[in-house]
């Protein structure tokens, strides 16, 4: 009688979830507490529809001429003539954050962990119906990285003068700011966004090698090889010729990761004999400008499938967990009273996902090693697999969230998330509601400073986060903490599907059209 106490429980539990559970529209509160504790463990946020909203995101930060099918309805066509100043075709991609600009550095990093995202998640991406979806995301961006490298040593890395953009607020729309073509080539290198670039495109080749057209994926990997020759043939730090987005960490974990990712899709040894006689580099961080803990988590997998000479990688990664883990003995990263990863009071939520997605990979990859070692040994705890993937939920859940402020951080998701996104789009009425103009001045005076909220919810928008002490203002003028980027939510995409994976009583993720149809 108890076992069947327990089985009619869970069924009644799953009824009330799945009728409960809905993408909804901006006030869907996904099953959070308007307090910011959790309802019950009968109700965990709503995986579904957060996931589906975090891959919306990117669409609402398209440059280039959007596609008839485009959900995102504020916005429109934008920079379209973006490379006509050096005769090539450098419309598409993604505008970084809340502003512009176009950066191929960090716009690449998105691009990679969109599609490991879509690599190691694939099945739980397309259960919440998204891998379509995901693709698109992914494809946006492949296909202007692949514009961007115009010869086996050319690779255009910015469009847009960064100093001019954040001058004005200006809609995408109205954009009159210069366009200005920034580059990396065989006599002023940057061996970092080559290496990045790569590395994308590696990780984009893996998303479309299996569609029946294979032209696209072979496309893909050609360029993928050549940026890696680039970056490696002609080293030389960006740090010496970028405007924005410098690297400070330098290109060996940039060689690093564009090798693994090479690796793991063509199997080439050449990529492998680059790991081995280039190992080291260490960081409690995985950024944009950071790449040695996802170079470590990459190799750490082959290491696990027999690559025996590849352990000091796996060393790397588990000092990163320990270091991001509570209580480890080693721990550098310290958390907030409500249990966020804090590691900088600038933008810190890209930190946060970043840290969730490794820590949900490594999780999935001890599970299955088969090894008998699927523990991660710090000096004063051992974290299990399933430890640290309830860590890492704990992460999407303070975003959802489970947190002391009870708000979500996420735009468009519950009933109380951030409307003031530092973002000019979101924060001027849409060029379809206000057909005219908005000058750069007109935008900073009539529509920056009001403290209404924006007139185009930018659903899914992750922003920069709370303080150290879980205090966040919803002020347009932070953008340390209210800005969203592309890097946060592409890390967060994989995050949230290893969190609905891992979740057994989620409900159906209802009907997109209606957040779409309301913005």
């Amino acid at each position: 009688m108890a076992s069947m106490a327990v089985k009619v429980w869970v069924v009644l539990m799953a009824l009330v979830v799945c009728a409960g559970v809905g993408l909804g529209g901006a006030d869907d509160d996904g099953g959070v507490a308007a307090g910011g504790g959790r309802i019950g463990l009968s109700s965990p946020p709503n995986y579904h529809g957060a996931l589906a909203k975090s891959i919306l995101f990117f669409e609402g930060q398209r440059s280039g001429s959007l596609p008839a099918n485009h959900r995102v309805k504020w916005r429109g066509d934008s920079a379209l003539n973006d490379g006509q100043a050096e005769n090539v075709n450098l419309t598409g991609g993604y505008y970084d954050a809340g502003d512009n600009v176009k950066f191929g550095f960090p716009m690449a990093f998105s691009v990679t962990l969109l599609g490991w995202s879509a690599v190691e998640f694939r099945d739980e991406v397309a259960v919440a119906g998204q891998l379509r979806y995901l693709r698109s995301a992914v494809r946006w961006g492949a296909d202007f990285l692949l514009r961007a490298h115009t010869s086996p040593t050319t690779l255009y890395t910015q469009v847009g003068d960064g100093n001019a953009d954040h001058q004005c607020w200006e809609r995408p729309e109205d954009m009159d700011t210069p366009r200005t073509l920034y580059k990396i080539t065989e006599s002023s290198p940057g061996s970092e966004a080559a290496g990045e670039a790569a590395a994308a495109l590696a990780a984009a080749y893996l998303v479309f090698r299996d569609d029946r057209d294979k032209s696209f994926a072979t496309q893909l990997l050609a360029a993928s090889r050549s940026l890696f020759d680039f970056a490696n043939n002609y080293t030389g730090s960006y740090q010496l010729s970028c405007p924005f987005y410098c690297s400070y960490s330098g290109y060996q974990d940039e060689l690093q990761w564009a090798a693994a990712w090479l690796y793991r899709a063509t199997r080439d040894s050449k990529y492998l004999d680059f790991l081995q006689n280039n190992q080291g580099g260490s960081s409690n961080m995985f950024s944009w400008d950071n790449k040695y803990p996802g170079a470590q988590m990459l190799a750490t997998q082959e290491y696990l499938a027999g690559r025996t000479e590849l352990e000091s990688y796996k060393r790397g990664l588990d000092s990163y967990v320990c270091a991001v883990m509570p209580n480890s003995g080693n721990t550098q990263i310290r958390t907030t009273p409500g249990g966020l990863l804090f590691t900088s009071d600038s933008v810190n939520m890209q930190y946060t996902t970043t840290a969730a997605l490794l820590l949900s990979i490594y999780s999935k990859t001890l599970s299955s090693s088969g090894t008998g070692a699927d523990t991660v040994q710090c000096s004063g705890a051992s974290f299990s697999p399933d430890q640290i993937s309830s860590f890492a939920a704990s992460q999407v859940d303070y975003i959802l969230g489970d947190n002391p402020m009870g708000m979500s951080y996420m735009a468009g998701y519950s009933s109380k998330f951030p409307r003031r996104i530092h973002h000019r789009g979101s924060s001027i009425p849409s060029i379809k509601a206000l057909p005219r103009k908005v000058t750069c001045n007109e935008g900073f005076s009539s529509w920056f400073p009001t403290s209404n909220p924006n007139p185009n919810v930018h659903v899914g928008a992750i922003v920069g986060g709370p303080d150290g002490n879980d205090q966040f203002p919803d002020n347009r003028g932070d953008s340390t903490h209210s800005e969203p980027a592309t890097y946060i939510n592409a890390a967060f995409v994989g995050a949230c599907a290893a969190a609905l994976g891992q979740n057994q009583l989620q409900g159906p993720m209802g009907d997109i059209a209606s957040v779409i149809s309301s913005n």
